[in-house]
């Protein structure tokens, strides 16, 4: 795991995965999506828009998966994630039974995570978030 992205109020880490994988956390412990202010849900969706848009153009997944579970962290976040009909637990969710051993032969994770983080950055300054 590596953060990616983080300021104030959010933080983007990847995940340790065969897949693209990336996470957004509130900074703040919100434990619901209910608890979260109005401008920061709206900054996270955008955020989480980008991040799928930039998924699904640089990898060509065949679904991206985007969860919020929080229930051994109660720290709300969410899980942005290209699947793939070949990875090891398609169709399943990647918590779940693992389906075959996968040989994806996927582009660089580590440019793909370095090109959004440089969006995102670009995409943040570009507005006036009042968290």
């Amino acid at each position: 795991m590596s953060t990616i992205y983080q300021n104030e109020m959010i933080r983007i880490e990847t995940e340790e995965s065969e897949i693209p994988w990336l996470k957004i956390f509130t900074r703040k412990p919100y434990k619901e999506m209910s608890e979260v202010p109005h401008n920061l849900k709206l900054a996270i969706y955008e955020l989480l828009d980008i991040i799928e848009k930039e998924m699904i153009r640089y990898y060509r997944p065949d679904k991206i998966n985007i969860a919020s579970f929080g229930n051994y962290l109660p720290h709300l976040h969410w899980h942005i994630m290209a699947r793939f009909k070949e990875d090891s637990y398609f169709p399943e969710p990647m918590w779940g039974k693992k389906q075959r051993e996968a040989d994806l032969n996927l582009p660089d994770f580590q440019d793909f995570y370095e090109m959004v983080a440089s969006k995102l950055e670009t995409k943040i300054r570009s507005h006036e978030y009042s968290f």
